[in-house]
């Protein structure tokens, strides 16, 4: 027995879910349908869905991780004063962390702005800080001279290059699909309640009833024996 491809039972899943939700949709009455829109509208006039505001935090997390990380660096090697002056007065791209700390200062920047304040729908912003941050890494291990300062030069650089990762896929996988998985649920909605408003609601039989045709020459017939009765009477 031949077994249909992947693909194919693939797209017929897909399509036989689909008809499911809309057959699910539909069947809701427009009481039901005017709650969800509303329900979906409240979500809107948040401003920022829970999943896009979990992806911010994650951003601000990894500003934050990366700056403990480097303040832990400048008291292990000689206190915060003195590193601060040779890391960023006198810095030295072969042997300073500070350019580490700048390159999550811009993914944050960049990130919040994009996705917190623009409300971006495509994934360029997060392609350009990925990009930005993996090419920069891999020319200071390479050129640099971290790996003779200890645990911090591996430390830094591979923590940096994992978070940012992390960020490119939760954004791809996870915040854009789900964001437009919503909007089309919230379009299919919004389609039926226009579609059930048409509907008209709450009729019975008896507004459908109508009375049963009169007998031919039943009207003749009542005119004659009213104009026979006073005949009768006399």
């Amino acid at each position: 027995m031949n077994h249909l491809p992947e693909d194919m039972e693939n797209t017929l899943m897909g399509s036989q879910s689909s008809h499911a939700s809309l057959r699910d949709i539909h069947s809701i009455n427009p009481a039901q349908l005017m709650a969800r829109i509303e329900s979906y509208e409240g979500r809107e006039k948040k401003g920022i869905s829970d999943v896009r505001r979990t992806f911010c935090l994650f951003v601000t997390f990894d500003l934050l991780f990366v700056t403990l990380l480097w303040i832990i660096e400048l008291n292990v090697n000689g206190g915060i004063e003195n590193t601060l002056k040779t890391e960023v007065i006198h810095y030295d791209y072969y042997s300073s962390y500070f350019d580490i700390f700048l390159l999550a200062v811009f993914r944050f920047k960049v990130l919040i702005l994009g996705y917190a304040v623009c409300k971006l729908r495509h994934w360029w912003a997060i392609a350009l800080t990925t990009a930005v941050t993996s090419a920069f890494l891999l020319a200071k291990v390479i050129l640099s001279k971290l790996f003779s300062q200890g645990a911090f030069g591996y430390v830094l650089p591979i923590i940096s290059f994992i978070l940012a990762w992390i960020e490119t896929w939760f954004l791809d996988f996870k915040v854009l699909p789900q964001e437009a998985e919503e909007e089309n649920r919230l379009l299919l909605v919004q389609d039926a309640s226009e579609r059930a408003v048409l509907i008209p609601a709450g009729l019975s039989d008896g507004q459908f009833y109508s009375p049963p045709e009169s007998e031919a020459g039943s009207e003749e017939a009542e005119e004659k024996q009213d104009s026979e009765k006073p005949l009768l009477e006399l």
